[in-house]
């Protein structure tokens, strides 16, 4: 299975989804590092539903661009369910989209621990109007392949959100 493109695949139908409901997306990304930003805006006319990417890669970012509280970050760390939905949320605050997805992650080599090992990636998700969702996925592989399966996640999560609401 070619990831790449059935990432692209699922960003067509984020399009199609976000068209219909006439709502744009914004992204705010840690350990991917702007690759859903990247798959979301290679579909053509993606400028429709697309509002803009946040890539928020140390805790400084996190918190100066998406308002993530320093005490969420301080007690749960920045690869956590709670740092995640407050990315989301921070993005909704911090754009004008309707709808947000966040990453943040351990994508390797190094990095991981006993609790939070590599692959470890938090994902967040939210809607104007809703509290935000959330899950922790462990993903294997190498840093690419921790990466672009976080992306396919992250994206169909979004995907999930928008036909749910």
């Amino acid at each position: 299975m070619d990831i790449q493109a059935v990432s692209e695949e699922l960003a067509r139908d984020a399009g199609t989804l976000l068209i219909r409901r006439a709502i744009r997306c914004a992204t705010a990304e840690s350990c991917t590092g702007g690759w859903v930003a990247q798959v979301l805006t290679s579909v053509g006319g993606s400028s429709a539903w697309f509002e803009r990417g946040f890539v928020t890669y140390s805790n400084a970012a996190k918190h100066q661009m998406l308002g993530v509280p320093w005490a969420v970050l301080n007690e749960y760390g920045a690869v956590s369910v709670e740092t995640a939905a407050a990315m989301a949320q921070g993005a909704l605050r911090h754009s004008e989209a309707g709808v947000t997805v966040a990453v943040t992650g351990i994508a390797g080599p190094e990095g991981g621990t006993a609790d939070k090992p590599v692959g470890t990636v938090a994902f967040g998700w939210a809607m104007i109007g809703a509290s935000a969702d959330t899950e922790l996925a462990q993903f294997a592989g190498d840093r690419t392949a921790i990466r672009w399966q976080a992306v396919e996640h992250a994206i169909a999560g979004l995907c999930r959100q928008l036909t749910r609401a």
